[in-house]
């Protein structure tokens, strides 16, 4: 078929740093075990972010003009040969990571660290797979999951894996750094899990009272403004004393058995050790400093066990069934903002900022492709 009789359909394109074109492309049909999904929104995530911003996300630099967007949803249009799971009209959401099947990681289930791993929207291999800032994508049908809703099927993801490493369980009490959209999912997927318990920290106090009012956690503390440290020495001090006036706020000396660090800030990683209760756990889900200085021996004198969570595997299910429960209550509300494709520049910069015109609180900003 000759690409001048197919159809054409927007992209959004990063080509550099805050370099972001939308364009028009062919749309070939889905191939062998491929179905094509008319994508109906997209959540623009932290990782998208740092791409616009800086052309890079940590150690994945763009090479190639790449298509931002993971957290999608969207309808099947159209289907490839050996596909029999899919039809067309049904509504799915899109898990982005396009695993091998075939290694040891994939085989035991821990599909999330295969080594060939592609997965859309990140420079992390060459060459890049594109994302889910366009009007239709063809997308291997295993990782398409029918459901009737939700972008947020994908974020969820994320934090249901982080529970499931923590083997967080009925009665614990849990707490969040950074409520951001990622923090929030965190606290919301802990109390369906039946935490005793869930507080959070963060910088800004708009954030928090959003996460008390909305019944995201039930008590908060705003960290107070301070300067940059000068020293390791003084950074590690401030980490402790911020850490004992925290619990101090939430009247919980012993700490707490599960912490979620959803800000990648070097800082609060420090104070996530002194908040942990003995024997307790860091989650670390943020995604920001690239190395480190952590008070280790604390971490070890009180058995505090620290665990990386790297996206997710086999959560797709358990997402779109919790979405579905009715558990997550006001999970709607972290959708402050949504814009069309064309404005995906400009939905770009808000999310930047943190606040649009109007002085309103930025949450997860939707982009809709239809």
């Amino acid at each position: 078929m000759s690409p001048v009789a197919l159809p054409s359909h927007n992209v959004a394109v990063l080509y550099g740093a805050k370099d972001l074109r939308v364009e028009q492309r062919s749309v070939w049909p889905p191939s062998q075990n491929q179905a094509q999904v008319a994508i109906a929104a997209t959540g623009l995530c932290g990782s998208d972010l740092h791409y616009y911003m800086h052309g890079r996300n940590g150690d994945f630099a763009v090479r190639s003009p790449l298509v931002l967007g993971h957290e999608a949803a969207g309808v099947v249009t159209a289907v490839g040969p050996g596909v029999k799971n899919l039809v067309p009209g049904q509504r799915v959401a899109i898990e982005a990571g396009v695993y091998c099947r075939n290694c040891d990681f994939c085989t035991k289930g821990r599909y999330n660290l295969c080594k060939g791993m592609k997965f859309c929207s990140s420079a992390a291999v060459f060459p890049h797979a594109d994302g889910t800032l366009q009007g239709r994508m063809n997308h291997p049908a295993f990782v398409l999951h029918p459901f009737d809703q939700a972008a947020l099927a994908e974020p969820l993801s994320v934090l249901i894996h982080a529970s499931r490493r923590a083997n967080l369980s009925a009665g614990q009490s849990v707490l969040v750094y950074g409520v951001g959209a990622i923090g929030l999912l965190a606290c919301a997927v802990a109390k369906s899990l039946g935490a005793s318990r869930v507080v959070a920290i963060d910088i800004n106090q708009t954030r928090l009272d959003f996460a008390r009012d909305n019944g995201f956690a039930s008590q908060t503390f705003c960290l107070p403004p301070a300067d940059r440290a000068k020293t390791t020495d003084e950074q590690l001090r401030r980490a402790k004393e911020n850490s004992q006036a925290a619990l101090a706020e939430f009247d919980a000396p012993a700490g707490f058995d599960v912490v979620f660090e959803c800000t990648g800030a070097e800082p609060v990683i420090q104070m996530s050790v002194h908040t942990a209760i003995s024997g307790g756990k860091v989650m670390l889900i943020g995604m920001g400093t690239r190395n480190v200085v952590l008070p280790l021996s604390t971490a070890a004198l009180r058995e505090v066990d620290i665990q990386g969570s790297f996206r997710y595997a086999n959560t797709y299910p358990a997402a779109l069934a919790l979405l579905a429960s009715g558990k997550l209550k006001n999970v709607e509300k972290l959708i402050t903002h949504r814009f069309p494709l064309q404005d995906t520049k400009r939905a770009f910069d808000l999310l930047s900022r943190g606040q649009d015109e109007d002085g309103n609180m930025v949450l997860k900003v939707m982009i809709e492709s239809s």
